[in-house]
């Protein structure tokens, strides 16, 4: 199999990831895009370079991907909340992982700096990008906008708002070129447009980029690490479903580049996580019948995040149907063993066996003879795929060594992330 062509726009990819972060509850439904938007116009008016204005949008979407739980993003609604945060750096931590995104890192680490009369320019003897001040500008301007008013009825108080903490939080040139966009219409209506992503990307321009299978690795390692940090209970998952994806993918014959696209496919199979608060998912106990519900949406919004992209059709099919099973019973789609691609029933199997012999801080995983027992028993009742458990069992300590190695890697990461968080 040659490795395919993977032609994308970047913002697409982005913009999705966003719309998801922001599903967690509709208080908080666009926020990222609504300021993505505000900062590029604000570049705009100030005559950024066009390079410059792009990184600012992307980095707009993500700003608080480093906000896990539904608390802390509710938290940031606060007009008065104008200090660095926890989330500004595991933001920053997450995405300087991926070198193209390290541009974008930076703009997220001080987004929350205030101004302080020029004193903001540094932050612990580094120099803070202005373009992190565009975010905190913009970010602020969109919690004051609120859906529940006529638009253009809340201008005024929104540029007094703005106006009465110049030169203390917000950059003086930056808010002078907000007032004068605040005085044209159409930039509050496209604010709360629901066009606003198509007015983003036509307006700042991006374009198709080619990208390697190595570059889409990479970033689904990124995206891997945001999901799994969300909480301690979930923090090596993906990358020991990764791990026992691409073992049974060599053990069953895959070739070398379809074993790279499954590890890409099972690194972002919990993409949908990100609409999940964290309170969920660090529920030690059961969940109950709201929360589970809530849960299971994750893989539909893993198939709604990667739909879009006409160049991941083939690892949305295979990431996105991992809680399928073959009799039917599955969800988001019920789809039975003839519609499931075998690769997706491959990574069903290894989200299945990492869940059950995985260690969680509240409970330890399963030992061989009980896991082997239920992945039997779901083998008979014809939820998971017998073709790919057999090879399992018939390799099942090298597989699950490696789950181990893989998983004991990532812990060691995570505690490194979280130590890094806590210096800051």
């Amino acid at each position: 199999m040659a490795a395919p062509e993977i032609r994308l726009n970047i913002f697409e990819l982005v913009s999705s990831l966003a719309k998801t972060l922001d599903m967690m509850s509709p208080v908080i439904a666009d926020h990222h895009l609504r300021v993505a938007y505000i900062s590029f116009r604000i570049a705009q008016e100030l005559n950024w370079p066009s390079d410059e204005r792009r990184e600012l949008v992307l980095a707009g979407a993500l700003h608080d991907i480093g906000a896990f739980s539904l608390t802390e993003r509710l938290n940031l609604l606060d007009f008065e909340y104008a200090q660095p945060g926890k989330h500004s750096m595991a933001g920053y931590l997450l995405l300087k992982r991926f070198p193209p995104f390290e541009g974008m890192a930076d703009l997220v680490r001080f987004h929350h700096l205030p101004w302080g009369n020029g004193t903001g320019i540094m932050r612990k003897g580094v120099t803070v990008p202005r373009g992190s001040h565009a975010l905190n500008l913009a970010d602020r301007i969109a919690i004051l906008l609120s859906r529940d008013r006529p638009t253009l009825a809340q201008v005024n108080d929104i540029r007094e708002a703005i106006t009465r903490l110049k030169g203390q939080v917000f950059e003086p040139d930056m808010v002078e070129a907000f007032l004068r966009l605040a005085s044209k219409d159409y930039f509050w209506l496209e604010i709360l447009s629901d066009r606003v992503e198509y007015t983003i990307g036509k307006a700042a321009g991006f374009q198709l980029k080619e990208m390697t299978l190595t570059d889409l690795i990479e970033f689904s390692k990124l995206m891997c690490q945001v999901i799994d940090f969300k909480s301690e209970f979930t923090a090596t998952h993906s990358s020991g479903v990764a791990a026992v994806s691409m073992a049974l993918a060599r053990f069953m014959g895959f070739s070398d580049i379809e074993c790279q696209m499954i590890n890409v496919s099972a690194n972002l199979h919990d993409l949908g996580k990100l609409a999940i608060p964290s309170e969920i998912l660090e529920k030690a106990g059961k969940l109950d019948d709201d929360e589970r519900n809530v849960m299971r949406t994750h893989v539909y919004f893993t198939h709604q995040i990667l739909d879009p992209i006409e160049a991941l059709s083939v690892i949305k099919s295979w990431a996105a149907l991992h809680q399928e099973r073959l009799n039917g019973t599955g969800y988001p789609f019920r789809y039975t063993r003839e519609e499931l691609p075998l690769v997706s029933r491959l990574v069903a199997v290894a989200d299945v066996f990492v869940a059950i012999t995985e260690n969680r801080p509240y409970r330890n995983g399963m030992g061989k003879d009980r896991a082997i027992g239920l992945l039997k028993k779901m083998t008979e009742e014809k939820e998971l795929e017998p073709l790919v458990v057999k090879v399992l069992l018939e390799h099942f300590d090298s597989i699950n060594d490696t789950r181990i190695a893989a998983q004991e890697k990532a812990i060691s990461e995570y505690e490194e992330f979280i130590l890094a968080m806590e210096e800051e």
